[in-house]
């Protein structure tokens, strides 16, 4: 350092400064105080920096990525909502064909696609008793073939009755209800529902039930022959249709001819 002129170059290869060394510290508080304005200023552009920092180039990629993911998912479950068919169905699925919904609806359309109701054969034949109809007794062997039906005590089947009555009518059959003795006056509160209404015989005797013991409203189906078939425990919306239709083919076939006894005077002609 040259005192009396120009800085001159040191040894080191340190480029040439002027450097004044003040006689008091005190001189130096300005240049202090500038140096922390400095560093004050520093730190608040540090912490602006980090609260900016999200909405940076780089730190604003996963936020937004983010919100895309959201909005699509928002998106797909609106379009699943809105986009479904009337029956719940997606655009996708497959439309129910011409053929499949003739087949649904002749499925739930009606009474006639119900299959028939159970039948069960006896091996007791019709026995040779008589019911009486008002105060006339009538043998039930001589109303063959007919539908006779047996309406227990304390039966809550005037619906079933009036459905075997328009089932039996519809089939040309011939119907005789008959209650148990000492009910026919309840026997006809429930009969005077059904359509004509039909008239209700009284088992007198008790035959007739202690043959049939019936279990609900029973229809017992009684051929020219005097063989039976029996429906038990009838509900209101059963079906004899098959049944009572071959009934009354078996009523419409005259019955054979009997036979003419031999005489002995045409056997003696033909001797």
């Amino acid at each position: 350092m040259n005192l009396g002129g120009e800085p001159e170059r040191d040894d080191s290869g340190l480029p040439p400064v002027d450097i004044e060394v003040p006689d008091d510290a005190r001189e130096l508080d300005r240049d202090v105080q500038a140096y922390r304005r400095e560093l004050r200023a520093l730190r608040r552009r540090q912490r602006r920096m980090r609260l900016h920092a999200p909405l940076t180039r780089d730190g604003v990629v996963l936020p937004l990525l983010a919100s895309c993911l959201v909005l699509a998912l928002i998106a797909g479950t609106l379009l699943t909502v809105f986009t479904a068919g009337p029956r719940g169905g997606l655009p996708g699925a497959t439309r129910p064909t011409a053929s499949s919904r003739a087949s649904s609806r002749a499925a739930t359309s009606a009474p006639a696609s119900r299959p028939d109701s159970p039948m069960a054969t006896s091996a007791v034949t019709l026995p040779d008793i008589a019911v009486r109809v008002g105060t006339t007794p009538t043998s039930l062997r001589g109303v063959t073939p007919a539908v006779v039906a047996l309406i227990p005590a304390g039966c809550d089947c005037a619906t079933a009755i009036g459905q075997l009555v328009r089932q039996a009518k519809a089939a040309h059959v011939r119907l005789v209800l008959v209650s148990a003795k000492g009910r026919v006056a309840a026997a006809q509160q429930l009969a005077a529902r059904a359509p004509g209404p039909p008239r209700v015989a009284e088992d007198f005797t008790g035959a007739l039930y202690s043959a049939y013991p019936p279990r609900g409203l029973t229809a017992v189906l009684a051929e020219r022959d005097d063989s039976v078939t029996e429906a038990t425990s009838l509900s209101p919306n059963f079906r004899l249709t098959n049944q009572l239709n071959a009934l009354q083919a078996t009523s419409a076939t005259p019955s054979p001819p009997a036979a003419s006894p031999t005489t002995p005077a045409a056997t003696a002609s033909s001797s």
